[in-house]
């Protein structure tokens, strides 16, 4: 597993998943174009998040918004997707490290261990017909371990919910995908 790789080691751990009847290429193809509008729920709880920084606009891609506050894409292989950044996720603005500016991102991510801060990776990950996504959060120091800790206490319920909507939403538009008139790629 890719993230195995990326982050061995954490202090913080999620992990959801549901069956999906799509091609591998499909259930991707989904992951990459979801946009906002697609999961309400998401939406709403980055939408309140964003009253300190910025709304995600409904029509955009997710991933492709996440990219632009600070994730980057740090490993991809035929069954699984990787995402990772370097922040404060307990602060109102997030405070996050361009990793997706550096000319190897990923390098940069497991490189970095700069004192109070959090390296944030997850992933999408698709076998035996089982879509999974995990989080796992690493504190670069005791301090931030403590802050971080009292934040996930708070957000952890609502991360879920996120997770298992966003999870829900993929298969729905991989599944439609083999059906005709169903989803199409978007790039």
């Amino acid at each position: 597993m890719l993230l195995d790789e990326v982050q061995p080691d954490w202090h913080f751990q999620e992990w959801h998943g549901c069956r999906v009847s799509a091609s591998t290429e499909a259930v991707f193809a989904a992951v990459h174009a979801l946009t906002w509008a697609e999961v309400p729920v998401f939406r709403f709880l980055m939408a309140t998040r964003a009253l300190f920084v910025r709304r995600p606009r409904q029509d955009r891609p997710i991933l492709a918004d996440m990219a632009d506050i600070g994730f980057a894409e740090i490993a991809r292989s035929g069954a699984e997707l990787v995402y990772g950044a370097v922040g404060r996720p307990w602060s109102p603005s997030g405070g996050v490290v361009p990793i997706a500016d550096e000319p190897d991102p990923a390098a940069a991510y497991q490189a970095f261990d700069e004192p109070g801060w959090a390296r944030m990776a997850m992933n999408f990950r698709f076998v035996d017909g089982v879509l999974s996504t995990e989080t796992r959060v690493f504190l670069t120091d005791p301090r931030s371990r403590r802050r971080f800790r009292a934040y996930w206490t708070t957000i952890r319920p609502f991360s879920g919910l996120i997770r298992r909507t966003w999870l829900a939403a993929i298969r729905g538009q991989a599944e439609s995908a083999g059906r005709p008139g169903g989803f199409a790629s978007r790039s």
